[in-house]
């Protein structure tokens, strides 16, 4: 059985069910914070700029408009974060009265999330490519446009996105429009689900 690596750096969850997650695949070794949800107070910005200070800190919340209120919030005390996504499809328990969680995805999903993080570029953002140019690359206005926004997304860890939080994000972590064409182009593994 082959050792798993356990991040060095703090991970910043939304509640307990997150952490025990985190404790049954890494054991005790891994490090947390709680935010106890969105609504995140001055103390645990603190705490969070002090492990970001001592050992780094990766935001890993649920793919959903609360786990992303929450990053939003980090990232503007905290912008030297970095940040671990899982997709809704990894995060949904399947069960109708579930909703998605970091508690519910597979360890094989949670060891590869926090393996592949990103980080807030600290030069000033790209220009966000224009949504025409979006719509004529089929990341929008088309069919198999979900699709393709999931897969470019997935690629530079970007989390779910619509095309408008595409264009942000992509802006944000300095992605051009040259890596986003060869992202589309070569290697889609995914070729039978885009047709």
């Amino acid at each position: 059985m082959r050792e798993i690596e356990v991040p060095k750096e703090v991970v910043v969850v939304e509640g307990k069910s997150d952490t025990q997650r985190l404790n049954q695949i890494f054991g005790s070794a891994i490090k947390t914070i709680e935010t106890n949800g969105s609504a995140i107070d001055s103390a645990i910005i603190k705490r969070i700029k002090d492990a970001d200070e001592r050992f780094g800190v990766i935001v890993f919340t649920d793919p959903d408009y609360p786990g992303e209120r929450i990053r939003r919030i980090i990232r503007a005390e905290v912008p030297s974060v970095k940040e671990a996504f899982l997709s809704q499809e990894a995060a949904n328990s399947h069960r109708k009265k579930d909703s998605l969680g970091i508690e519910h995805a597979s360890a094989e999903a949670i060891q590869t999330a926090l393996k592949k993080v990103t980080q807030m570029s600290f030069q000033a953002e790209l220009k966000p490519i224009p949504m025409s140019e979006l719509v004529a690359l089929g990341l929008a206005g088309s069919d198999q446009a979900k699709l393709l926004r999931q897969k470019l997304a997935d690629h530079f860890n970007l989390g779910h996105v619509n095309a408008k939080q595409l264009q942000k994000q992509m802006a944000k972590y300095q992605v051009t429009r040259e890596e986003v064409i060869q992202v589309l182009e070569g290697g889609k593994a995914n070729d039978q689900e885009l047709k």
